[in-house]
């Protein structure tokens, strides 16, 4: 059985939240005074492996792990250690922050770990401080470079905020020419109902494209199949990373859209735009109930997946577009 949608789209990826905690307080990502989901909700490792299994039967053949960030969460190494010996034909890759990484880096890459993503949205480390709250520049900066001397594939997310990081961008294209690391600008989404997004942060994707153009030279890379991911990217000339923007404000890609979102605590998401959300873990801990019900959850979930961009179309003014802030929702 394949997850298809009222629209045609085909659901092949499942971004999974391992715990809402974080050692870091982005202002972005969490937008007001937040109390962490108590223990006994979160899902326990056990759940989590039976709805990977239940998702691979379903044809899901990509597996993101986010936050929080995951690498908080106490036995996360011999979670994914256990998803790869389980399911070595999923491609699973994993979101963190960077600041607890480096002394995993061996272990990483004896499970079998080929791919990072890793947020950094400053190479300053003041900027880095006022941002997230903590002084971890180093640390991420040296995760990033043991991934690259282990053959860890990094991508770099930097969320694009003007006034806070837009005076950066030269940096970041010489840090791109450096290392050979995607660097990929995120759009500053609207999320949660005291976003802090605006109208004058907003930095397009358009606009970074031109002010790039200033400080290398850029030649597209066309998508392939293994290329249909949400951002452009491109090549620097001389260089050995790549530049790419992801513009799900400015441009969105819901009509290629093909994943589905599981927070910490066993809800089910299948926009990232939209609050509505289906309960799995009552489900799971329900011995009345067995893997068919949640089955029919997520097939019933996924026929009804919304277009996030009418929802974002509809809001008003600089409202969030959804009223769950990034850091519960997990990336």
């Amino acid at each position: 059985m394949t997850l298809i949608d009222k629209l045609g789209r085909t659901v092949s990826y499942l971004r999974l939240s391992v715990t809402d905690r974080c050692n870091l307080r982005c202002k972005y990502c969490v937008t007001k005074d937040f109390t962490f989901t108590p223990h006994p909700n979160i899902l326990r490792y056990e759940e989590m492996l039976r709805l990977i299994d239940l998702a691979a039967s379903l044809n899901i053949s990509k597996l993101r792990l986010t936050g929080g960030e995951p690498f908080v969460r106490r036995g996360f190494m011999d979670f994914i250690s256990s998803i790869q010996n389980n399911h070595s034909e999923m491609d699973l890759r994993i979101t963190t922050n960077g600041t607890l990484v480096e002394q995993h880096v061996k272990d990483l890459k004896k499970i079998g770990i080929k791919r990072l993503n890793i947020s950094l949205d400053t190479l300053n480390r003041q900027t880095f401080q006022d941002i997230t709250g903590s002084d971890y520049l180093n640390e991420v900066l040296n995760s990033i470079s043991a991934c690259l001397s282990a053959g860890i594939r990094v991508k770099i997310n930097a969320v694009a905020m003007k006034g806070i990081n837009d005076h950066e961008l030269k940096s970041f294209i010489e840090f791109t020419k450096e290392n050979p690391v995607d660097f990929r600008f995120i759009e500053f989404m609207p999320m949660g109902e005291d976003t802090r997004w605006s109208n004058e942060r907003f930095w397009g994707a358009d606009e970074i494209l031109t002010q790039a153009q200033q400080f290398a030279e850029l030649n597209l890379i066309k998508r392939t199949a293994d290329n249909r991911g949400p951002a452009q990217m491109y090549s620097i000339k001389g260089g050995k990373g790549r530049l790419g923007l992801i513009s799900p404000v400015s441009s969105h890609f819901c009509g290629t859209c093909n994943r589905l979102r599981i927070t910490s605590d066993g809800y089910l998401r299948t926009c990232l735009f939209s609050d509505k959300t289906y309960r799995l873990r009552e489900i799971m801990r329900n011995p009345k109930l067995n893997d068919e019900s949640l089955k029919r959850v997520l097939v019933a979930a996924t026929r009804d997946k919304p277009l996030g961009y009418d929802l974002l179309q509809a809001r008003r003014g600089s409202e969030g577009v959804c009223g769950t802030q990034m850091s519960a929702i997990g990336g």
